[in-house]
């Protein structure tokens, strides 16, 4: 008789690792591009950007974002603010800094995410590529809880924009249907979300394997004394700045870890959820955890952690989609 693991995805079964002394990788695709001081990311200074078209860009739809709020939003029936309180936060002054060259890597592995649900509603968030075709992001950008009945259960489509800059699509736009996550978030104990299982995949056509194009992060899962040591880095698209259009990026260190949560206070605002906390290692870069939430008990905003129980299911994701 086989027991069922909140971490089961809908397809195969995995056992939970509670001790995380193993530490294991999977490496990113990607130029390796050197970091700046301390494990922060080098940012370019800000440059002029030409946000004009030519007549083949133009013929391009560019999905709208106006209006929409974060899906952290619908599955929590919360409004995001600036501060503590919302979905996600500012901790104290706002310290993130807006990326432009969003087509470089590894900025470009980041994706802008409009999210259709079932009741026809559109949501904003974020996700990177871990693979040419599987994208890791929040499971609340995937699946709905929530008040609104029509609204919850699986998502019907996202729009997936690499690398977006207002209205500009470096690597133009993919739709998937194609959606999965883990028993402890689609169907959790209770029926209340599991913030600690709040994480799964989306999976791109093999025709629109846009990955090819970006690179992709690597993903590690790493001991206690390991994570505490590391700075933390985040990028993605906020609610606050440019309605889910426009990225921007901040790094500090990791404060503290559980089991399944990661904790830092590292800016963030809602549409930012799905963001990679990543670590960079001789000039490569490895998820650590997925972001998604904001402060709660503590003023601290934090991401589900990647896991021994994670990294499988990202790995088998990633093998089964190649």
């Amino acid at each position: 008789m086989s027991v069922l693991s909140a971490d089961d995805p809908v397809s195969n079964t995995d056992l939970e690792t509670e001790e995380l002394e193993e530490e294991a990788s999977f490496a990113g695709g990607g130029e390796e591009v050197a970091p700046g001081a301390d494990g922060l990311e080098a940012i370019a200074a800000e440059l002029a950007v030409d946000l004009s078209f030519g007549e083949a860009a133009a013929a391009a739809p560019v999905p709208s974002m106006i209006g929409l709020r974060s899906a952290t939003e619908a599955s929590y029936d919360v409004v995001s603010t600036a501060m503590a309180g919302g979905a996600e936060s500012v901790i104290g002054d706002d310290g993130r800094r807006r990326i432009r060259n969003t087509d470089a890597y590894p900025w470009r592995v980041h994706a802008a995410l409009r999210i259709t649900a079932r009741d026809g509603s559109q949501w904003i968030g974020t996700a990177f590529f871990i693979s040419p075709r599987v994208l890791a992001t929040a499971g609340h950008n995937l699946f709905f809880h929530g008040r609104v009945a029509a609204r919850r259960g699986w998502a019907r489509s996202i729009d997936v924009m690499p690398g977006r800059d207002g209205d500009e699509l470096p690597f133009g736009t993919a739709v998937s249907t194609r959606l999965h996550s883990v028993r402890g978030w689609t169907q959790p104990d209770g029926g209340d979300p599991d913030p600690d299982y709040d994480y799964g995949v989306i999976v791109l056509e093999e025709s629109e394997a846009l990955g090819n194009q970006t690179g992709w992060l690597g993903v590690g899962t790493y001991s206690n004394s390991t994570l505490r040591s590391l700075t933390g880095n985040l990028s993605g698209y906020p609610g606050d700045r440019g309605n889910g259009r426009e990225q921007w990026y901040m790094a500090r260190r990791i404060d503290s870890v559980g089991t399944r949560r990661i904790f830092y206070d590292i800016d963030t605002f809602g549409g930012q959820s799905g963001s990679a906390v990543y670590r960079i290692r001789d000039g490569r870069r490895y998820a650590v955890g997925i972001h998604a939430y904001g402060v709660g008990e503590r003023p601290l905003n934090s991401a589900t952690r990647i896991n021994r129980a994670v990294f499988d299911n990202l790995s088998a994701w990633k093998r089964d989609h190649p």
